[in-house]
């Protein structure tokens, strides 16, 4: 009957990474009754202790194989019990997987038998480092062990302790650097899956047939990070009303980020199905409630929809800070906020009233979280920006031209100088604007008659073009 081999209990820290000071544990599989490596040598050549510890077969090595193992150095001429060539058996197999074992290259063709047992030692001690002693003369053998997975081979006739020293501590090192090569390219590959998904969960404005320009600037406050909290959407429905939108998810961690994007898309749903003020807002408060994590979550919340001729607007705000206006000639100002209602998620039965705002016939309206306000004013101040300072901030850069995405940038960056260094919460800005001499020049231009083909039976050239998509 088969004896079976016991795997080792392996714990997360590689064997590589937990050697104490210079000294080094060898763990010697072998079936030599003479013991031809030995302590004190291997010591006196590397001038550190080197430890040594013996198994004549696998099944000793199994109970002898213990974290505090550097490095095995294993005879390929070592038989394997029977019935232990295949996977090792399901109640006793490694709880841990090897950085890259999944990936780990078969024998060729022909070696299998021959690297039975190397396999078998890769198996079971995934996370230490592997030399292996093979014949002088079988250099091909040797090879195919380090491609399989071993770090090293040593021919039994050349060893003496200083070439044994020197392979073991090159083997641990090698064993090392390929579990952190490996860990940095995971890393790496997640981070990359990441910022696609994150890229693939910011919203792409539905404008298209809209004579309003667009413009937004998104930075969230985690590190690394390319989705926080906040979220804002623009919509155009079918009777050419502008719908916007921009919110905030208490918390800065990837759950709020996560229930952002929920919202976010549950607005748009909404807004293209005919819900608008208090009841889309209702609605979406009873979303939050269904998908927060806890009781304790809520979110702000600023919803605006311009009538098609964008000279009108109305305005709803559930705890969320009131955009900022500014009209052609006149300094730009806060839009009314007594009438807002609470946050979404706090009071069970709350209300939202939706407050008429007169747009006029130019002008450029600014969304923005507080992320914008919250931030310092100077270095070690205790003072924030807050909603009279970032007024200011804007009329004085409208005075200097400035109009959209430049607008934006430069606020954006002023914030952040006068904080002295990044900011710590999300910030979401996102501006509508509506120029009329644009919009003539537009006209002038879609009603401009195209050039007219001299081929034989060619089609007159379209009186129109079709409108263009406003994005960011």
């Amino acid at each position: 009957m088969p004896v079976p081999v016991p795997v080792p209990q392996q714990r997360d820290v590689p064997a590589a990474e937990t050697s104490h000071g210079g000294d080094l544990t060898v763990l010697v599989i072998e079936d030599d009754p003479a013991g031809s490596i030995t302590g004190p040598e291997l010591s006196a050549a590397a001038g550190t202790r080197v430890r040594i510890r013996t198994a004549r077969n696998l099944t000793e090595a199994g109970r002898l194989l213990t974290d505090d193992v550097d490095c095995i150095l294993l005879d390929l001429a070592l038989p394997v019990p029977a019935g232990s060539t295949g996977a090792a058996p399901a109640a006793a197999a490694s709880t841990t997987t090897a950085p890259g074992a999944e990936h780990r290259p078969e024998p060729a063709p022909g070696r299998a038998d021959e690297l039975a047992v190397l396999t078998h030692v890769l198996r079971i001690a995934p996370l230490h480092a592997v030399l292996v002693l093979t014949a002088q003369d079988d250099t091909e053998l040797a090879a195919e062990a380090v491609r399989v997975g071993a770090q090293d081979y040593l021919f039994r006739g050349e060893l003496d302790a200083r070439v044994l020293s020197r392979a073991i501590r090159y083997a641990v090192e090698r064993k090392r650097a390929d579990i952190a090569q490996h860990q940095l390219t995971e890393s790496g590959l997640r981070a990359q899956e990441n910022a696609r998904l994150e890229r693939g969960l910011l919203p792409t404005p539905l404008l298209e047939g809209s004579d309003l320009s667009f413009a937004a600037r998104y930075r969230p406050g985690r590190s690394r990070a390319l989705l926080g909290g906040d979220f804002y959407d623009t919509v155009r429905t079918p009777d050419g009303t502008v719908h916007a939108m921009i919110g905030d998810v208490c918390g800065h961690g990837p759950d709020e980020a996560a229930l952002g994007v929920e919202l976010r898309i549950a607005w748009r749903a909404l807004t293209l199905a005919g819900l608008c003020g208090d009841q889309l807002l209702s609605t979406l408060q009873q979303v939050l409630e269904h998908e927060r994590q806890s009781e304790e979550i809520f979110a702000t919340l600023c919803t605006v929809d311009i009538a098609p001729d964008g000279r009108r607007a109305g305005l709803c705000l559930a705890g969320h800070p009131a955009p900022l206006l500014a009209r052609h000639g006149r300094p730009a100002r806060l839009l009314p906020y007594e009438d807002g209602g609470p946050a979404l998620g706090l009071l069970p039965r709350a209300r939202w009233p939706r407050r008429q705002v007169e747009l006029g016939g130019e002008w450029s309206l600014m969304m923005y979280t507080d992320g914008l306000i919250e931030g310092r004013v100077g270095a070690g101040s205790s003072q924030r920006l807050g909603q009279d300072g970032m007024v200011a901030m804007v009329n004085s850069r409208l005075e200097q031209g400035l109009t959209g995405e430049d607008l934006l940038e430069a606020a954006v960056a002023e914030v952040r100088e006068l904080n002295g260094g990044e900011l710590t919460d999300d910030v979401a800005v996102l501006l509508l604007g509506r120029d009329p001499e644009r919009i003539r020049r537009r006209g002038r231009s879609a009603s401009r008659p195209g050039p007219v083909s001299t081929a034989p039976a060619a089609a007159p050239a379209a009186s129109a073009q079709r409108p263009p998509l406003y994005g960011p």
